[in-house]
């Protein structure tokens, strides 16, 4: 098991106001004693090839691998010029996933957001095919499509589309491939959805690729049932707060035995630092020591089933 943190805490500096750099990011990370970097495809700022060589070497330059590029695309939107926008950035992500990723990249997919206007069965059909389009070159590029249980996008007015679980598991269900499309599961967000994470965690544990961890724990008298909307969900509340990974609500011995028995041996990656990156370095103290006492025994049976896929640099991103 390989540790990897994402600045959750610099999202709206690096994306929103660019007020911060990828560079800067990788500088503050060196101190967190991980092994690799998620981005995402709003950190970078110029969408260049000379722009990814230069983040490329400072990775290298830092020690770090970038296991995953985490893209958010609205496949979802009522919009039909606005899906295929969608769909062309979502490409573009996966070639940018293909150019930094190393030997096994990934990329991140979500299916967008939960527009009033759509059905479920709409927004199904919309994302499952946007998937099956992308599929063909996530496979030339040697690039895993993962599909996040997420909750919501920092630019996005609406939860995610398939943040409920009945949704989740209609669209795994509908897409036959387990090559190049798997889950990225993250316990936090299984929380925010009303399910117990552990739980979520055994009906989609076959078809995890990557990881990200986080945790979330009860302030100001709230339970879940108090946080809990009509539709059973939970999302992101005053009463519900980030903190260090291991003291919250997410059953991390489950989870890590689940994985382990399932012979998964892939990326952990942090999703948090909200509350400054002391503690996302306690989070990550945490890790090191579950990958002692769960994961020391385990081989990495999804990337060793895969010859190296390292690419070449390009004169295009």
């Amino acid at each position: 098991m390989r540790i990897a943190a994402f600045p959750k805490a610099f999202l709206p500096e690096l994306i929103v106001q660019r007020t911060m750099t990828v560079f800067e990011w990788i500088e503050l990370a060196r101190g967190l004693g991980v092994d690799g970097l998620e981005l995402h495809p709003g950190f970078l700022h110029e969408g260049t090839a000379a722009e990814l060589d230069a983040v490329e070497d400072a990775l290298g330059a830092a020690g770090f691998a970038m296991p995953m590029l985490c893209a958010s695309p609205d496949l979802t939107h009522p919009d039909r010029d606005e899906r295929r926008r969608e769909v062309d950035a979502q490409a573009d992500a996966l070639r940018v996933a293909a150019r930094l990723g190393g030997d096994d990249p990934t990329c991140r997919v979500v299916t967008g957001q939960r527009f009033p206007e759509v059905t479920v069965e709409q927004g199904l059909d919309w994302a499952t095919e946007a998937i099956e389009e992308l599929l063909p070159l996530a496979r030339e590029l040697g690039v895993v499509l993962c599909i996040e249980n997420h909750y919501k996008a920092s630019t996005w007015r609406y939860p995610e589309f398939a943040q409920r679980k009945s949704v989740f598991l209609e669209l795994l269900r509908r897409i036959d491939d387990r090559e190049w499309f798997g889950v990225q599961f993250d316990p936090s967000n299984a929380i925010t959805a009303g399910e117990d994470s552990a739980d979520f965690l055994d009906e989609v544990v076959d078809r995890v690729f990557t990881m990200q961890a986080s945790d979330r724990h009860l302030v100001n008298g709230a339970t879940l049932e108090s946080l809990r909307g009509a539709d059973g969900t939970i999302g992101y509340s005053p009463d519900l707060a980030h903190g260090v990974i291991g003291q919250g609500l997410n059953d991390y011995p489950r989870i890590f035995r689940t994985l382990v028995t399932a012979g998964y041996d892939g990326w952990i990656s942090i999703e948090d630092g909200v509350n400054g990156l002391d503690e996302m370095a306690e989070s990550a103290a945490f890790l090191r020591a579950a990958r002692t006492e769960y994961f020391a025994g385990s081989t990495e049976v999804r990337v060793a089933a895969r010859a190296p896929r390292r690419r070449e640099r390009t004169s295009s991103p």
